[in-house]
C-alpha cells in the first residue's frame, strides 16, 4: 500500500509475482478466456493512442487490436518491467509507472482507455474516473470492468446470513483491504457524474466457481459464458461486469510537442526517452530500463 498527502491510498503490486501466481500457475484459464471474449465484443474499433490503466504485466495488452500505440500504466514498476519483458521494446508500447489519481498526461491526449481488474482497488471511484476523463478526447471510448457487489454468490451468502453486507445497497463494500465491490446502479451514476455515458455492458465469469472449472470442459464453459454475457437481466448478477462508455463533453486539444504532465505542478512535458526536469517545479522525473517514473513517492 502506498499514498501521498493529496490522494487516497494506492494498492501496489510492487515486487509481487502476481502474474505467475494468480494467472500463469493457477486455474484461471477460464477467466482469461471469457475476459478476452468480452474485450473482442466491446472494444474492437482500434485507434491512435490507447491508455491501459492497471496494465500490470501486460496480460491483456495483446488483446487490444488495431491500436497504433498503447501506454501501459501501473503503479508497480516491477510489473511494468515484466510487461516490457513480455512485449518487448518498440514504438508501439510506452511503459509508465504512475498513480491513477494523478495521471501524468496532458488533457485530451488519448482516444481510448481501458481499466480491467483495477477499479476494485480504487478507494475513490469518482476521483479515479475524473482523472481518466481528463486525459481523454471527446467521444473517445472507455472500457471499464468492475467487481459486481450484486453477484449471485453474494446474494445467496447474504440470504443465508453468512455475509454481513447487503449486496442490494448502493454503497461500495471493502471486503478485503483495498478490494472493493460496486453496485451496478452506482457505477452508472458515477460514470455519468465524471463525464462518461455507458453504451453497453456484458456480464462476465458466470461459471467462476471451482466446481464448474473442475467438472466441465474448458471450451464448453467459455461457450456458455459467451452465450450469456449479453443476456439481460442475468448479466448484471455476475461477479465481473464489462462496460463500454463514451466520453462526453468538450476536451482540450494537447499542445504540440506535449505528452506528459508533471503530477506535482501540472506543467506539460514532452515524451523523451531520458530523465527530464520539470520547468514548473524543478522535480526530476526518471526514465530507466524503458520505464517512465512518475510516482510522486516511488517505492524503493
Amino acid at each position: 500500500m502506498a499514498s501521498n498527502p493529496k490522494t487516497p491510498p494506492v494498492c501496489s503490486y510492487e515486487g509481487s509475482d502476481y502474474q505467475a501466481q494468480f494467472w500463469d500457475n493457477a486455474n484461471r484459464r477460464y477467466e482469461d478466456a471469457v475476459e478476452t471474449v468480452a474485450i473482442e465484443r466491446l472494444f474492437n474499433q482500434g485507434g491512435d493512442l490507447l491508455l491501459e490503466l492497471g496494465a500490470g504485466a501486460g496480460r491483456l495488452t495483446p488483446r487490444y487490436k488495431g491500436w497504433q500505440r498503447i501506454v501501459l500504466l501501473d503503479y508497480s514498476r516491477s510489473q511494468l518491467l515484466q510487461a516490457r519483458e513480455r512485449l518487448g521494446d518498440s514504438d508501439k508500447y510506452v511503459y509508465v509507472a504512475a498513480d491513477i489519481y494523478r495521471l501524468p498526461f496532458v488533457a485530451g491526449l488519448f482516444d481510448g482507455a481501458t481499466m480491467i481488474r483495477t477499479l476494485h482497488h480504487m478507494a475513490d471511484a469518482v476521483q479515479t474516473l475524473k482523472s481518466v476523463r481528463r486525459v481523454m478526447t471527446e467521444n473517445s471510448r472507455f472500457l471499464l470492468e468492475y467487481a459486481n457487489k450484486r453477484n449471485l454468490k453474494a446474494i445467496l451468502r447474504w440470504l443465508l446470513r453468512r455475509q454481513a453486507w447487503n449486496p442490494f445497497t448502493p454503497e461500495q463494500v471493502e471486503f478485503v483491504a483495498l478490494n472493493f465491490n460496486f453496485h451496478p446502479k452506482t457505477i452508472i451514476e458515477t460514470l455519468s457524474q465524471t463525464g462518461f455515458e455507458m453504451e453497453r455492458y456484458l456480464g462476465v465469469s458466470f461459471f467462476r466457481a471451482n466446481w464448474f472449472k473442475q467438472n466441465i470442459a474448458h471450451d464448453r464453459l467459455v461457450t456458455w459464458d459467451a452465450t450469456w454475457q449479453d443476456r439481460k437481466p442475468f448479466n448484471l448478477y455476475t461477479p465481473s461486469v464489462f462496460t463500454l462508455n463514451r466520453a462526453f463533453g468538450s476536451s482540450p486539444a494537447p499542445e504540440q510537442g506535449s505528452f506528459f504532465m508533471c503530477p506535482i505542478c501540472s506543467h506539460p512535458l514532452p515524451e523523451s526517452n531520458a530523465n527530464q526536469t520539470c520547468p514548473g517545479c524543478s522535480h526530476e522525473w526518471q526514465y530507466s530500463q524503458g520505464v517512465y517514473e512518475f510516482r510522486i513517492n516511488p517505492e524503493s
